[in-house]
């Protein structure tokens, strides 16, 4: 195999990964919110019921 294609290869892979990276860093971005939302609305209605 020629050092251009390995290159190449290494490059898309490193590309890759980084768009892998950042939809798993939003999709865990995405549940903390959901759960502190749910919490936070957990909270009022138990304010709401005193």
């Amino acid at each position: 195999m020629s050092k251009n294609n390995e290159a190449n290869r290494k490059k898309n892979k490193k590309k890759i990964d980084q768009k892998k990276r950042k939809v798993q860093n939003a999709e865990a971005e995405r549940k903390a919110r959901l759960k502190q939302i749910r919490e936070d609305f957990k909270a009022r209605e138990i304010d709401n019921e005193l």
